[in-house]
């Protein structure tokens, strides 16, 4: 009989290694890069690639953090699981609730975008229609089994990997050759000519951190994989170091080239920047091929969040911290059917917002999403004292992964995290979720005290 509870409860271990470093680079490589990055270069111009420098030392302790809590038990509730442990019954609540409300409204954002890039070839189709077609496809994947669902998240990443590293060379190549610039090498002067590298101060820089952050927001999936890896103390601490400078390179090396080719001031936001460069230099065949690449990166990210939507609400159902039915998973494919079904429901409204308001509907959502990866990055930080001063000092020293500075790193952090959340006030678009962040809490506090009852 506990054979069968279990059977109808618990998720299947069918990730591997190659699996679990493209779903953490995958998840992190998406909107926030291709599109939102427009945003964030008119914030600072070219010295947005120092801004990424300094967010990326603050994602590597994260992410050290987090990877030292998952090698230690791994666990697919991540965040909700060792908060629970370790921090007690109430944050184990929060935090679940607050990652599953984070990757909603990335889900959301990743939805709004498709539409848009779908409209670089039909202008004529609404974004709404777009959103409505993508969210039943990523359905089913992720209804697929969990090692179906990791290949397919494999290949999604791999394709942008590859543009990436493609968009680079290609954007070399019209740096010293000129080739689609009229055979005038374009050089690194669009580094400097327009107002200089920083040409809005240390303040663009300061401002530009938050949508920083925001791109740097699903990272942390390699903590939802950790319960269903085959070998998680080897893969986890692999995938982490590997994740981190990989995305650095990426995200550094693809923004310089593309300021360099282009000026940052000539960048207008209305498509991604990766696709008006090659549009602006005459290259409208390698335009088409990196909208395909861009379009590729938020199905893949939205595939990512609805992946770990469903992991979260099973693992919050089985703390008795979310409905029951949550909990079950399918017979054969062992993924949390009710769980991505509630999610991807949700995630749905998306379509609806996208018909009402389709102008600014981005911006919100992407607003939201940070406040909510902030918070979910503060808890993981925090989870991890709590951690240590638990175990002690004795078991702390037999760790096989540790966070590195332990524990100037955590505070260090989390002064950040506080500074960006201040910053996200003098950022129009962004007060709406600071006004958002006290309701939600208000919110969970109060669904805390009636599931206590």
């Amino acid at each position: 009989m506990a054979r069968n509870d279990r059977s109808s409860s618990e998720l299947h271990k069918g990730l591997k290694n190659r699996h679990v470093q493209m779903i953490a680079l995958g998840g992190a490589i998406g909107t926030g890069l291709f599109y939102g990055s427009a945003s964030s270069i008119g914030l600072a111009g070219p010295a947005i690639a120092l801004a990424y420098l300094i967010g990326g030392i603050m994602i590597f302790f994260i992410m050290r953090a987090l990877g030292e809590l998952s090698v230690d038990t791994p666990n697919s509730g991540s965040i909700s699981y060792y908060a629970y442990q370790n921090l007690g019954d109430f944050f184990g609540f929060f935090s679940g609730w607050n990652y599953w409300f984070n990757y909603v409204a990335v889900s959301m954002a990743e939805l709004t975008v498709v539409g848009i890039y779908v409209q670089y070839w039909f202008p004529s189709i609404p974004t709404w229609v777009t959103a409505f077609g993508f969210l039943i496809l990523i359905t089913c994947i992720n209804l697929l089994s969990v090692k179906l669902y990791g290949e397919f998240e494999f290949y999604f990443a791999i394709i942008k990997v590859v543009a990436i590293i493609g968009m680079i060379i290609l954007g070399l190549v019209i740096i010293f050759t000129g080739i689609g610039n009229d055979g005038v090498p374009t050089g690194f002067s669009n580094l400097f000519d327009e107002g200089g590298f920083m040409p809005n101060g240390l303040t663009g820089v300061v401002l530009s951190l938050v949508l920083v952050m925001f791109s740097f927001g699903g990272v942390e999936l390699v903590g939802i994989t950790a319960g269903e890896v085959d070998t998680p103390k080897k893969t986890i601490p692999k995938a982490i170091n590997q994740v981190v400078y990989r995305i650095l390179i990426f995200y550094v090396g693809a923004l310089l080239v593309i300021m360099s080719v282009f000026p940052w001031n000539q960048i207008d936001g209305q498509s991604s920047p990766f696709v008006q460069i090659f549009d602006g230099v005459g290259i409208p065949a390698a335009a088409g091929i990196l909208n395909v690449v861009v379009l590729t990166a938020a199905v893949s990210a939205h595939n990512s969040s609805l992946y770990s939507n469903g992991r979260m609400l099973h693992s919050l159902a089985k703390q008795g911290n979310a409905p029951k039915f949550l909990d079950k998973v399918g017979k054969r494919t062992g993924a949390p059917v009710a769980a991505i079904l509630v999610s991807s429901g949700v995630a749905a409204i998306a379509v609806i917002v996208n018909f009402l308001f389709p102008e600014k509907v981005f911006s919100y959502l992407m607003a939201i999403a940070t406040i909510a990866v902030v918070i979910n990055w503060m808890m993981i930080v925090i989870i991890h004292l709590a951690f240590r001063k638990r175990i002690g000092k004795e078991a702390a020293s037999k760790l096989s992964f540790k966070l590195p500075l332990y524990p100037i790193s955590n505070y260090l952090v989390l002064l950040f995290l506080i500074a960006v959340i201040v910053i996200m006030g003098f950022i129009p678009d962004y007060r709406l979720a600071l006004i958002i962040l006290p309701i939600w809490v208000i919110i969970l506090s109060v669904g805390y005290k009636l599931k206590r009852k």
